[in-house]
């Protein structure tokens, strides 16, 4: 009985085709993890912020400057921690010296972190727990005990020294943790709306007195200046006096040193018009100026003398 075997050509391609695709494979996968290797040899660290350098989860370095950093692929991890300035926000209540309840109580904490205490910041609680470790219990005691010391009218009128205040306190007591408080802004505090209208009343009648006071004041600064006048008048008419009386006593001086002044005086008071002879008796009118001179009468005839 015959036998009959079948052939296959192709065979040989089959394996060449094979082994190509087999090495382009690795080829390619070469590349890719050495991509992913290059790639994991550095990390950004962006502008604000600064670089905190884990090597095997622990911190070897936390000054790392912002740009490109180089890192060992898997063996070291940079993280980010902003350096901004940062905002806390605490509500609540409270209750000042005298009792009154300070209701919808908002203050607001500017702050950034201090880069020499990063490491101990890491080490102690870690960056996402600061708010919660640090923050909360401090504004919010911070902030009661100062408003707890302060009377209700003095809070509203002088807002601005409690601010100054809770944040010297805060500055104080939270630098030691490596937070730099920058701010503290008391944002709102509401009273009871009957306090609140004896506040206002009180505040318009202080506003009143000054006003009088004020104007008592102006009152009283013009009566000076009128006595001031007067009194500056009267020294004017003193001296005045004075340099007449003083005047008077140098022309007597005068004329009874030299009687020929009086002649001068004579000349220099002359108005320039000579003296007019009027009448036609025996004793004639002089007179020293046309305007004064009386209309004469027409002669009379022989019969108006009859």
């Amino acid at each position: 009985m015959a036998e009959i075997k079948f052939s296959t050509g192709g065979g040989n391609n089959m394996n060449i085709d094979g082994k190509s695709t087999k090495k382009w494979t690795i080829i390619i996968l070469i590349v890719i993890g050495a991509a992913i290797l290059l790639f994991n040899c550095f990390a950004i660290v962006e502008e604000g912020y600064i670089g905190v350098r884990y090597r095997l989860g622990a911190v070897v370095q936390d000054d790392l400057v912002p740009g490109l950093n180089f890192k060992i692929p898997f063996i070291e991890e940079i993280r980010m921690v902003e350096m901004r300035n940062q905002i806390y926000t605490f509500e609540g209540d409270a209750y000042t010296r005298d009792t009154q309840r300070v209701n919808n109580l908002r203050i607001k904490l500017t702050y950034r972190y201090d880069p020499n205490f990063m490491t101990e910041l890491i080490q102690r609680v870690g960056i996402i727990n600061i708010e919660a470790r640090y923050l909360v219990p401090h504004v919010q005691k911070i902030s009661r005990d100062t408003i707890g010391r302060t009377n209700a009218e003095r809070l509203v009128q002088s807002r601005g020294d409690i601010q100054f205040e809770i944040q010297e306190t805060l500055e104080r007591e939270l630098a030691p943790f490596g937070i730099i408080v920058t701010a503290v802004a008391i944002e709102n505090i509401a009273f009871e709306s009957e306090f609140e209208e004896s506040i206002q009343r009180k505040v318009i009648a202080e506003q009143d007195a000054l006003r009088m006071e004020n104007v008592t004041v102006m009152r009283e600064e013009e009566a000076k200046q009128v006595v001031i006048a007067a009194e500056a008048r009267a020294e004017s008419a003193i001296i005045e006096a004075e340099a007449e009386a003083r005047a008077i006593e140098m022309i007597q001086q005068q004329i009874a040193q030299n009687r020929e002044y009086i002649e001068y005086l004579k000349i220099v008071q002359w108005n320039g018009i000579l003296p007019q002879v009027i009448g036609d008796g025996v004793n004639p009118f002089v007179v020293l100026g046309s305007e004064n001179i009386p209309a004469q009468r027409p002669a009379q005839t022989p019969v108006e003398q009859q």
